[in-house]
């Protein structure tokens, strides 16, 4: 990264896209010169059923980018559901061609493009390549191995997989735009380093992220990224239950679930009394208690907690998980909900809203998170109006550009 380099992070929401541009400042820290968002509804339960769509609030988005910055924007990074997501874990040991130099670029280089090399299921495209680590032949483990005299090394990565019709999808999004796509990342690998703290960063946690119907699950074991997915429910499934028990306007479901959020009914201090106001009964203000309105709510919660339960004990990783980190607008305005997950997860949970305050609003704190992400990868290719747009590179050879100048960039 370079002084003045520009990212431009993109993530596509149930409600709205989020467009972040960050910029390097004379520190060499990313610095947000720019957030904008539009309205969109082409996503559901975190399925693209409308491009066209997505496609025009993105171009809105990025011309309210252009107009603000004066830059012209050709490409950007998106991030991407954790249920079109497969990790899979793969290391390589090589010799290096001369131990008595050292490691060299090109034994590096050899490395890495023989670690992507996996079978690829049916229906699957790579993504990403995130090295992990690399141990030299006496144990020692090093972030640069070049240079160093060691007769072997290993190097252990993450190989991103997506749902290939899903990028496809992306594309054809991006492309009717007119951007490219520099990248794609995880949602919750991107949101790691903005919400964990120093310490949880080597713990072995698990990030929930709640959204507006759709909640991302990832999981760390220290820096290595083991499991992501993503279940259908979220904070509209809260909203909705509201309505449809109570018999009312969305409208006012949405204004209960704010003012009188409760993730468990045990927690009421007073159970007080609720006008209803847009009551479809024949009863127009129809009188409730909050012990009513909190049953609903604590339903929902306690169904999205099992749901996730389920899953990663189907995946064998649960019993690992030390620590879970809930986050995500869905759920954040929610009292107790951390309680809520640790009596139905039976681990330590803590709410996050992530290192945001004072530095960008809620909103945009996944875009955000994905420019800081890319910011803090060595191989990152930025995005300015300096840089013309690629050709039509694919994806996948981005991916390797990248990858091999990540020790020694």
């Amino acid at each position: 990264m370079a002084i003045g380099d520009i990212i431009v992070g993109v993530d596509i929401g149930t409600t709205k896209i989020a467009t972040v541009v960050g910029e390097v400042n004379n520190f060499e820290q990313i610095e947000t010169i720019c957030s904008t968002s539009y309205k969109c509804s082409g996503l559901k339960k975190g399925k693209i059923i409308n491009e066209e769509e997505i496609s025009l609030s993105l171009e809105k988005t990025i011309k309210d980018a252009e107009d603000e910055t004066n830059l012209k924007i050709n490409s950007a990074y998106v991030t991407i559901p954790g249920k079109y997501v497969t990790i899979v874990q793969n290391s390589i040991t090589k010799d290096a061609k001369d131990k008595y130099a050292g490691i060299s670029i090109r034994d590096v280089q050899n490395a890495i493009m023989q670690v992507k090399d996996i079978e690829i299921p049916e229906g699957k495209t790579l993504i990403d390549i995130v090295p992990d680590k690399v141990i030299l032949d006496n144990g020692t483990v090093v972030t640069d191995p070049v240079g160093n005299l060691s007769s072997s090394f290993t190097i252990s990565a993450q190989i991103i997989l997506a749902d290939k019709e899903y990028v496809r999808q992306l594309n054809n999004i991006f492309k009717k735009a007119g951007l490219e796509i520099d990248g794609i990342v995880p949602t919750t690998l991107a949101e790691r380093n903005l919400i964990l703290d120093k310490n949880e960063l080597h713990d072995n946690i698990a990030i929930i992220d709640v959204g507006a119907e759709n909640t991302d699950v990832g999981v760390f074991e220290g820096s290595t990224y083991v499991y992501t997915n993503s279940i259908p429910v979220g904070g509209e499934n809260i909203t909705n239950d509201i309505a449809l028990v109570l018999n009312i306007e969305k409208e006012e479901a949405d204004k209960l679930k704010r003012q009188y959020g409760l993730a468990l009914k045990s927690f009421i201090d007073n159970d007080n009394d609720i006008i209803l106001n847009t009551c479809k009964d024949n009863n127009k203000n129809k009188i409730i208690k909050s012990s009513e309105l909190i049953e609903i709510i604590e339903a929902r919660i306690e169904d999205m907690f099992l749901i996730i339960n389920k899953d990663l004990n189907n995946q064998g990783i649960k019993s690992r998980i030390n620590n879970v980190i809930l986050t995500g607008q869905g759920i954040v305005n929610i009292s107790k909900s951390d309680v809520a997950g640790k009596i139905n997860l039976n681990i330590p949970v803590k709410i996050s809203t992530g290192r945001l305050i004072g530095t960008t609003r809620p909103a945009y704190r996944t875009a955000y998170a994905l420019v800081r992400y890319i910011a803090s990868r060595p191989f990152t290719k930025t995005v300015s109006s300096s840089i013309d747009t690629k050709s039509s590179e694919n994806i996948f050879k981005n991916i390797l550009e990248r990858i091999k100048e990540f020790f020694y960039s």
